[in-house]
């Protein structure tokens, strides 16, 4: 058996057993999963781009499969319903192939409606989890219910990531880098944000739809708007600086990177060194028994501190942050769980059976509270940025003195830095997924 194959096989025994966990906490007999559905737009025959269950595709790497259907029933084999039709005009999914089908037992199936046979004849004993469009049957009788006891309990473990989970992720990573270098040097080659845009789809092999996320392609001051996506076809002149956030898929799993860089040597260069090295500091507090919101506290002090060192605030860094000052330069989390989702879930789990743990006070963007764990892998995204309301709002406080406005509008045309890797606790040192592909590369 290959390494894979085994990564693979004793992730799904954990993923058995906590079936098998959640499904006795809700009180039911079986797991069914919908591998989800297209979407039609409103008022038109169009179909929004499909995107795979993250229930379905944690069992199994199939992610461009709608219409099928997985049944989980404790102490039997996984049973895959495999939609196959009849189509000449769409492309029909080949018949099931890889080490993975050894694991299930498959019946293919031609037309949607043929699965409900297939499924647990009592709907009422499964805990069925998927979005109410993939409703089968008369009247729609066997539809999702997403019982919250069951999804609590999987949502909570799914922080937990597999050794398989963790490889397919690295994976991820490799393809995202890849990407991401590709788009370095467009950008070096004076490209457009969509000329750098379609070069990361290429060297990433995976168009918008496959990606994990819409990519953020800024140049000079569309880096301060922290989603930026709307790819102007022209380079500004003269350009200043780049900011990409983009991520890519394996497996159904994705990574989620972001990198700055600047057009010249100068001060916006020392500014990003200086984030960067802030930055590695944090990734290295990705351990057991940190706590998250911790982290991103902490990040708002070295942050101040960067904003101190360039000349950008007067105040200490502890009273930057106390004051508030440091939140309209760095203005979102630190960061989040990544997985099967960029923004995975559970991210407030207190635990299995429902309770969530609060955000800081004044810190509504965190999207991850929880103590990290082995098994846990997050993302650390600290940033800086002129973002003109935020820099209005504060120059009309009573801190407006606390700021050096001169420094802040000789850097406001560059837009911000962020800078993000995708980082894995472990019980010692924590795994930098994201450096290790660059180093790689």
């Amino acid at each position: 058996m290959s390494t894979a194959s085994s990564l693979y096989a004793d992730h799904l025994a954990t993923l058995h057993e906590r079936a098998a966990t959640a499904l006795e906490r809700g009180g039911f007999d079986h797991l069914v999963v919908p591998s989800g559905t297209p979407h039609v737009q409103v008022f038109d025959d169009r179909e929004y781009p499909y995107a795979a269950n993250p229930q379905f595709k944690h069992w199994l790497p199939l992610t461009r499969h709608p219409g099928c259907w997985l049944v989980v029933t404790p102490g039997q084999r996984p049973r895959l319903v495999y939609l196959q039709p009849r189509d000449y005009w769409h492309v029909v999914p080949q018949a099931p192939e890889g080490e993975w089908v050894e694991h299930f037992d498959i019946v293919v199936i031609r037309r949607p409606d043929e699965a409900l046979k297939h499924l647990p004849r009592n709907a009422g004993r499964c805990a069925i989890l998927g979005e109410p469009q993939s409703a089968l049957g008369r009247y729609g009788a066997f539809r999702p219910n997403n019982p919250g006891p069951v999804l609590d309990y999987l949502d909570y473990h799914r922080a937990y990531k597999t050794p398989y989970e963790i490889e397919m992720l690295r994976e991820a990573t490799r393809r995202g880098v890849r990407a991401h270098r590709s788009a370095e040097r467009a950008f070096r080659a004076g490209a457009s944000e969509f000329g750098i845009h379609l070069a990361y789809c290429q060297a990433a092999g995976q168009d918008t739809d496959e990606l994990p996320y819409a990519n953020i392609v800024a140049l000079n001051e569309h880096a301060a708007v922290l989603h930026y996506t709307e790819f102007d076809r022209l380079p500004p002149r003269p350009v200043r600086s780049f900011l990409l956030d983009a991520g890519a898929s394996h497996a159904g799993y994705a990574c989620d990177i972001t990198r700055t860089h600047a057009q010249e040597p100068g001060e916006f260069q020392a500014l990003i060194d200086a984030v960067d090295a802030a930055q590695q500091r944090m990734c290295d507090q990705v351990r057991a028994g940190t706590d998250y919101r911790q982290l991103h506290l902490d990040a708002h002090l070295a942050l101040a501190g960067v904003l101190r060192e360039a000349g950008l605030v007067k105040v200490s860094p502890e009273e930057a942050v106390a004051t508030g000052v440091s939140r309209a330069f760095f203005p979102h989390g630190i960061g989040h769980g990544l997985g099967l989702q960029v923004h995975d879930v559970g991210g407030f789990a207190a635990s299995d059976r429902g309770v969530t743990i609060p955000r800081p006070d004044g810190h509504p963007y965190l999207r991850l509270t929880r103590v990290l764990e082995p098994g846990f892998v997050v993302t650390i995204e600290p940033g800086i940025y002129f973002i003109d309301m935020l820099l209005e709002e504060l120059r009309a406080s009573p801190q407006a003195g606390a700021v050096d406005w001169d420094r802040v509008e000789a850097l406001r045309p560059y837009g911000g830095i962020r800078i993000e890797d995708n980082v894995v606790c472990t019980g010692g040192d924590p795994l930098n997924l994201t450096r290790e592909a660059f180093a790689a590369a």
